[in-house]
Formats: structure tokens, sequence, C-alpha cells
């Protein structure tokens, strides 16, 4: 899963790419005394379609980060489950300390000869 977010992202860092060269070509075409318009055209459709798929992407990185981070599951994610665990660890600790020391004061209580 995390391999495919990686790809997902160098996909993007291409299309980012792609944007660049359209803009470059169509500043350059833009420079000339007469303006090929079919190709500032396709240029132009290409750059809006690689905007839209780059924008379309990144939206659904930040959807998947913001979940992981408030920690609602999400495939392939077992930090939720870890984090119960720890915490259920943590509180059979404290529970174990505090019922020893129960202990030995009932035996205080209770031991006459002490």
């Amino acid at each position: 899963m995390a391999n495919d977010r990686l790809r997902a992202l160098e996909d993007v860092e291409k299309e980012i790419a792609v944007i660049l060269q359209c803009a470059g070509n169509v500043v350059l075409e833009l420079s000339k005394e007469k303006p090929n318009g079919s190709l500032l055209d396709r240029q132009l459709s290409q750059f809006t379609s690689a905007v839209n798929r780059v924008e379309s992407e990144l939206s659904s990185q930040i959807r998947y980060l913001t979940q992981v981070a408030t920690g609602q599951p999400h495939e392939g994610s077992t930090y939720s489950a870890r984090k119960d665990c720890q915490m259920a660890l943590n509180r059979a600790e404290y529970a174990r300390v505090k019922l020893g020391e129960l202990g030995r004061t009932c035996e205080v209580l209770l031991d006459p000869q002490t």
C-alpha cells in the first residue's frame, strides 16, 4: 500500500513536469511573431488535464493523510490497533501495581504482630 502511495506521488511529479513543459511551450509560442493557435489550444488542453490529474491525486493523498492522522481505520494500517493494545497493557500494569499496594496494605492491617 505504501509503495502504491509513493508511486502515485511519483506520477504527480511527472505530471507537474508535463505542466511546466506545456507552460514553457505556450510562452515560447506566444513569443513568436505569429503564434500557432492550434498548438496553443493543444498545449492548453494538455496543461488543463494535467493540472486536473495533479489536483485529483493530491486531494486523494490529503484525504488519506487526514484519515491516518485522525486515527480512523484505513487500509493497511495497524497503528490504531497497536495504540489500543499499548494502552490496554498500560492500564493492566497500573492495575497490577495498585492491587499489589492494596494487598500490602491489607496484610499490614490484618497482621497484628507488625
